[in-house]
């Protein structure tokens, strides 16, 4: 591993510490380091603050080594003034002489303006350092400003015999309980660390959800459903008015302070219109829980990205049928006692470690 790659790695340990709290923003690590030593250390702690460049710079004790120093981070620095002043100008404000990159920012405020500042001012620029690697941990940002919608994980636990659930035709049966304790909480993290979730008109009537963070630590995502003739009922969770929530629907319905109903052709494929709706206000990744037919029509326009499928040692014989994803998609098995959950990834995404 060389030098260069060594500390690159320190600036992606830092940036996961902001995992959940950035976004729209990506997620940056930043690290100084004066004759082979670090000397100053940062990351993007919460979106509207400080990015990573100004935290590292701010934590040198003796600022006069910044002239002879390197500045490692892991995404091109900002060149436009946006929550907070360019972090390229501050870099060349501070006579930092040598900048490492990993990855140059897709996004098009910035895509290569904030590298062709710190040149322009003389300052050397490494660009490429564990590029892959990168462009992995900030896969939502790219996927985003590349693709114009969401990062899309799928979500859904299922028999080992391929159901999701038992047939059911009201709220009062309950659904069959697949997840244990331990991967309970691994989907309560997922929602920590996800902007949206997404359920379909049916498994709103059936399991009236809640789809906030029950973990009691981090966020809630901003719950979304589709319920195009207004079916769910007023007394139902997700429309207690408790959290950020967008109902997709061809009714027209009044706007309360945290409930948003917006309106669909669903004469057309609504999908892509979703996506582009979650676009435009900045929703970096979004997971969907179901239903089953919900699921599948992700599938089958080729808009996804990511799924997690939990299988329980539990045999239905009969039921709804769980969504098919292709075997070759699947890049990573883990076991959480008799259960396990499968990662599947698709694209240029696949091809990247987890």
């Amino acid at each position: 591993m060389t030098t260069h790659q060594t500390y690159m790695r320190r600036c992606f340990e830092l940036a996961v510490r902001g995992a959940g709290s950035v976004a729209p923003n990506p997620m940056v690590g930043a690290v100084i380091v004066y004759d082979n030593k670090i000397i100053g250390e940062g990351f993007h702690e919460k979106y509207g603050q400080a990015h990573a460049e100004p935290n590292a710079i701010n934590s040198v004790n003796d600022s006069s080594l910044l002239k002879k120093s390197t500045l490692y981070v892991n995404l091109e620095p900002c060149s436009h003034i946006g929550k907070t002043p360019p972090c390229a100008a501050l870099i060349i404000e501070k006579q930092i002489p040598r900048v490492v990159i990993a990855n140059g920012d897709p996004n098009p405020k910035v895509a290569g303006r904030g590298i062709r500042m710190l040149q322009e001012a003389g300052i050397e620029v490494v660009t490429g350092v564990l590029e892959q690697e990168g462009r992995e941990l900030n896969r939502r940002f790219f996927c985003f400003h590349e693709k114009h919608r969401p990062y899309i994980i799928l979500k859904w636990a299922q028999s080992s015999d391929g159901f999701i659930d038992k047939l059911r035709n009201d709220r009062h049966s309950s659904p069959v309980q697949f997840s244990t304790p331990e991967t309970q909480q691994l989907n309560q993290q997922l929602r920590t660390e996800e902007a949206a979730i997404l359920v379909g008109t049916h498994t709103v009537l059936l399991d009236n959800p809640r789809l906030t963070n029950r973990s009691g630590m981090g966020k809630n995502p901003l719950r979304i459903a589709i319920d195009r003739n207004g079916k769910i009922p007023a007394d139902f969770h997700l429309l207690d008015d408790s959290i950020d929530t967008l109902i997709f629907t061809e009714k027209h319905r009044e706007n309360t302070i945290h409930t948003e109903f917006l309106q669909l052709d669903f004469s057309k494929n609504i999908i892509p219109q979703l996506l582009a709706e979650l676009h435009r206000r900045n929703i970096l990744s979004l997971v969907v829980e179901g239903g089953a037919k919900l699921l599948q029509s992700f599938i089958s326009d080729g808009l996804w990205d990511e799924a997690r499928v939990e299988t329980a040692p539990i045999q239905l014989q009969q039921g709804v049928s769980a969504p098919q994803l292709a075997q070759n998609s699947l890049t990573e098995t883990k076991f959480f006692g008799e259960n396990k959950i499968e990662y599947f990834r698709q694209g240029k995404y696949s091809e990247l470690s987890r």
